[in-house]
């Protein structure tokens, strides 16, 4: 399901920023890239000066996703993109400088002698990052009717086939929240600390014992000294960065969706 929702979410990325979708398989995608996403994305500097000072052909490269590498053919050449990837950090890196908010309407078709009204619906896509000595991260889509209450888990994977607009269609008129926004933001932020209280956190209990059996080397490489030095207390401190556990939650992007009572089902 992980590696499903990243496929997803490509395709979401590159077609927001007008690339073409040469192949979408169910074990990967190869996309052609824009100028912009090509310079954003490859980093070739040097190229892209060339061709400027030269007035050359501009060649944007193609790439292919792997996302199945299970499933996929074993002659397929292409970058493996997974949950911690480099690639895959890049390109919500990107995301982030590139379209950190949005709002969009849903293109309802207009409706015999009535307007459609247009529910709010406040959307962050986040991403929950495991630290200690070792790393995980996992992605969560959220949305909550800023009128009902109502908080939805894989927002972004049901709205993606809802066909949708920057500006408001004719015929259709947005509802007035009745949860403000900053009030919304404040739910969802205690919804997504909520949903990983129970998990099973022997990881971080793990960490702590390596972090333990560490401390106790450094004890006894300095318990000679009648004063311990400056490079005992940084080495102490360098052991606290690096396996101390902790749950980070950073946004990815976010915006607002106005959507009709049937949009999701």
């Amino acid at each position: 399901m992980q590696q499903r929702e990243i496929h997803d979410f490509l395709i979401t990325f590159f077609k927001a920023n007008d690339c073409e979708i040469l192949d979408n398989a169910p074990t990967h995608l190869t996309v052609q890239l824009t100028i912009e996403m090509d310079k954003e994305l490859m980093n070739r500097p040097f190229y892209w000066h060339y061709l400027e000072k030269t007035g050359g052909v501009p060649n944007p490269a193609q790439i292919t996703f792997i996302t199945d590498p299970e499933q996929a053919p074993s002659d397929l050449k292409g970058e493996m993109i997974h949950f911690g990837s480099p690639r895959l950090h890049q390109i919500i890196q990107s995301t982030k400088k590139l379209a950190g908010y949005t709002r969009l309407f849903e293109n309802t078709p207009p409706s015999k002698g009535r307007n459609n009204p247009l529910f709010p619906w406040l959307t962050l896509n986040v991403k929950i990052s495991y630290q200690c000595d070792r790393k995980k991260d996992t992605f969560m889509s959220i949305g909550l009717n800023l009128i009902s209450g109502e908080i939805m888990e894989g927002f972004h994977h049901r709205v993606l086939p809802i066909n949708v607009t920057p500006k408001i269609p004719d015929y259709s008129f947005t509802l007035s929240p009745l949860i403000m926004p900053k009030s919304g933001l404040a739910r969802l932020d205690t919804y997504i600390r909520t949903s990983f209280e129970d998990d099973d956190h022997s990881w971080a209990e793990e960490a702590m014992l390596r972090w333990q059996n560490d401390l106790n080397l450094l004890e006894h490489f300095y318990k000679d000294m009648d004063e311990k030095s400056e490079s005992y207390y940084t080495e102490k401190e360098a052991l606290k960065a690096q396996y101390e556990p902790n749950i980070r939650i950073s946004i990815i992007n976010g915006g607002l969706f106005y959507l009709s009572d049937r949009a999701l089902g």
